[in-house]
Order: structure tokens, then C-alpha cells, then sequence
């Protein structure tokens, strides 16, 4: 059975297959099945010419490359027009001479927004919620990060969210708490009594470093 929102859009979750769209950016047209093949991480702001959100979109534009390192392209979306988009990102750029280079879509109807279940319910506008969605190469959700309106987003904790999912998925192994490229791995949980008998000397069945 289907979970449905309170705006009567499904509800998705991890591992659920990206809805597809097709919208109006600052960059041009772009649809999701434009990243078919590379990781995205697609984001709403609230609205354009706040301050959260610019420090936001500042922080963003200066890590593009670090993410485009980890085959990772940036999209975001707010319920503002593509032409209030144009002039927030030309003041950005004359203020804080920081160029963001990536798409931000239009979506005034809030098609997209609904879609993804980005609207802000307790909100009495039509201000999106800071979601964040991690999206792989095949357009499967593999995180979803949820910020309320009046906190920024940690763009640090992002790159490291992308880089440890690919890691995961390279190494076929868990990534502990505040892990970091360079930082050991884990094994999944012994399944059996022979794999728990193998443990080292300091390590439990359910707690064991990779090895090499």
C-alpha cells in the first residue's frame, strides 16, 4: 500500500525510484533523466532572496567541483519563477562574486514540489522545505535529508553523505559514524556462528573493520 502525504502526493522513501519531470531552469530545460548515469543531489530552497538560502546557494557553488570529482551533479528547485531565479543568482554573483553554475528550477504550480513531498505543511505559504535528495546513476533515492526552513544545511555533511554512499557501494561494506574518505570501513553483522567465531581479538561479531 501506497503512503500517501498530507498534500496527497506519495511519500518517498529510500530506495523508491526518483519521480520523473521535466522543468524550466535557469540553465534551460532539464529533466531528471538528464542525470541518468551520474549521482545527483537534487534540493529545494523555500524561496529566492532569503538568507539562509543564499548562504546556502553560495556554499554550494564554491563545493560544484568537489561534487562534479565525485560524478555528482547539483539541481535545486524553489517555488519562485525562473526569472526571479535569474535575478537572485546575478545579485549572488555581483555582491558576493560567487557564479552558481548549476540549474535551479522553476516551479510555480508546485507540481514538482508535490511530487517529491517538499512543501512545508506547518508553513503558511507555499515555501518548500530544505529537502535534500541523494540520487544514483540508475535514479533510485538512496537519501533523503530533511532541514526545516529556518536552518541552513550543512553542504560538508552532503559531499561526505555522496562520498560514503559510493563508498559503500564500491567496497560492499558499512561506513561508521562520522566516517571519512580514508577511514575504516566496517563489515556487515556475522550471519552465521562460523563468521562470528572469526573475529579478532578487540572486535565483536557485529563490530569488525573491513580488511584489505
Amino acid at each position: 500500500m501506497e503512503t500517501v502525504n498530507t498534500d496527497g502526493g506519495p511519500t518517498l522513501r529510500i530506495n523508491d525510484k526518483a519521480p520523473g519531470f521535466v522543468g524550466r531552469s535557469t540553465s534551460g530545460e532539464v529533466a531528471l533523466s538528464n542525470y541518468r548515469g551520474q549521482w545527483l543531489l537534487f534540493f529545494s530552497h523555500p524561496a529566492d532572496f532569503t538568507s539562509v538560502c543564499t548562504s546556502e546557494l553560495i556554499a554550494f557553488a564554491r563545493a560544484q567541483e568537489r561534487f562534479s570529482k565525485l560524478n555528482c551533479a547539483l539541481l535545486g528547485l524553489s517555488v519562485d519563477s525562473v526569472y526571479s531565479h535569474v535575478a537572485w543568482l546575478r545579485d549572488i554573483d555581483r555582491t558576493f562574486n560567487v557564479k552558481v553554475a548549476f540549474p535551479l528550477i522553476e516551479d510555480s504550480a508546485m507540481v514538482i514540489a508535490k511530487a517529491y513531498g517538499m512543501l512545508d505543511t506547518s508553513s503558511e505559504n507555499s515555501g518548500t522545505v530544505r529537502a535534500t535528495y541523494a540520487i544514483d546513476p540508475d535514479g533510485i533515492i538512496r537519501a533523503i535529508v530533511w532541514y526545516p526552513m529556518n536552518i541552513g544545511r550543512s553542504v560538508e555533511e552532503l559531499l561526505r553523505l555522496v562520498e560514503a554512499l559510493q563508498t559503500s557501494d564500491q567496497k560492499s561494506a558499512l561506513t561508521p559514524e562520522g566516517w571519512k574518505p580514508g577511514d575504516a570501513l566496517l563489515e556487515p553483522a556475522s550471519s552465521s556462528l562460523g563468521d562470528a567465531e572469526k573475529t579478532a581479538p578487540g572486535e565483536t561479531w557485529y563490530h569488525r573493520e573491513q580488511r584489505s
